[in-house]
C-alpha cells in the first residue's frame, strides 16, 4: 500500500487598525478590521476562508462616573462574491460586495477601561443594503423582493475585551448583539469573534481566529437544499508577517 497527499494552497490578509483621540471629557475611537483568506485544494475550486470589511467609529463624552454618553456608527460588508460549496457549473453567487452591507447607528452609554469596553444602546438603527439586482429581486438578507434597502429599529449591545494572558500571547474577543423591537425581538442577531495572537518575534506571529454569526433574516441552504436561518461558524489558524505602524 502507498500513501499520498493532496496539494493545497492557502493564504490570508488581515489588517486591524486603531485610531483613538482623547481631549478632556471627549473621546473618539475608530477601528478598522479587514480580512480576506482563501483555500485552493488540488482538483477543487478556490474557496473563501475569510472575508470581512468592518469600520467602527464611536464618539464619547465622559460623565465622570466611568460611563460615557456615546454615539456609534458601524459598517460591515465583504470584498468578494460568495458561493455555496461545493460549487456546481450552474452555481450563482449568494453574496458579494455591498450585498449585503450593514450600517448601524446607535445612541447609548459606554463603559471602558484598560482591558474592555461595553456599549449599551436602547436606540439603534440597523440598515441593510443589498446592492445587487439579482439578490435584491430574490429578497435576500431580509429585504422585500425588488428592494435594496431595509431599516430596522431596536436595541444593541457591543462588548469587547483584550488582554495578554501569558507573555507574547494576547486574547481578544468581540460580541455584537441586536434585537429588532418590532419584528421577532426574541430572535437576537449575534456576531461573535475570538482571536489569539501569538508573537514569535518582531516580524513573525501566529493567529487563531474563530467567528460565529447568526441572523434570523438570513437563510442558509443546507446539504439537502433546504433554506432556513442557521448559525454560521468559521475558524482559521495561520502564521505570517506582523507589521505595526
Amino acid at each position: 500500500m502507498g500513501s499520498g497527499g493532496q496539494s493545497s494552497m492557502s493564504g490570508v490578509f488581515m489588517l486591524n487598525y486603531l485610531a483613538n483621540y482623547k481631549k478632556d471629557s471627549l473621546s473618539w475611537d475608530n477601528y478598522v478590521d479587514l480580512r480576506y483568506g482563501f483555500l485552493k485544494e488540488d482538483g477543487n475550486d478556490m474557496t473563501k476562508s475569510s472575508d470581512r470589511i468592518e469600520f467602527n467609529s464611536k464618539l464619547g463624552y465622559n460623565t465622570g462616573t466611568g460611563w460615557n454618553y456615546a454615539a456609534l456608527v458601524n459598517f460591515k460588508s465583504q470584498f468578494a462574491a460568495g458561493y455555496n460549496y461545493p460549487r456546481t457549473p450552474n452555481d450563482t453567487y449568494i453574496s458579494k460586495f455591498l450585498a449585503p452591507a450593514y450600517i448601524n447607528v446607535a445612541l447609548g452609554m459606554d463603559y471602558k477601561n484598560e482591558f474592555l469596553t461595553l456599549f449599551i444602546s436602547p436606540a439603534t438603527g440597523k440598515f441593510t443594503i443589498v446592492g445587487d439586482d439579482a439578490l435584491s429581486a430574490a429578497g435576500e438578507f431580509g429585504v422585500e423582493p425588488g428592494k435594496k434597502f431595509r431599516a430596522e429599529f431596536g436595541g444593541s449591545v457591543r462588548f469587547g475585551a483584550q488582554k495578554e494572558i501569558v507573555k507574547n500571547v494576547t486574547a481578544s474577543t468581540k460580541l455584537d448583539l441586536f434585537s429588532n423591537y418590532f419584528h421577532n425581538p426574541a430572535n437576537i442577531d449575534v456576531d461573535w469573534t475570538f482571536m489569539l495572537n501569538m508573537k514569535v518575534n518582531e516580524w513573525l506571529s501566529a493567529n487563531f481566529l474563530t467567528q460565529m454569526i447568526y441572523d434570523d433574516d438570513i437563510n442558509i441552504e443546507d446539504k439537502d437544499g433546504k433554506s432556513a436561518p442557521m448559525i454560521q461558524f468559521m475558524e482559521m489558524f495561520g502564521v505570517g508577517l506582523s507589521i505595526k505602524f
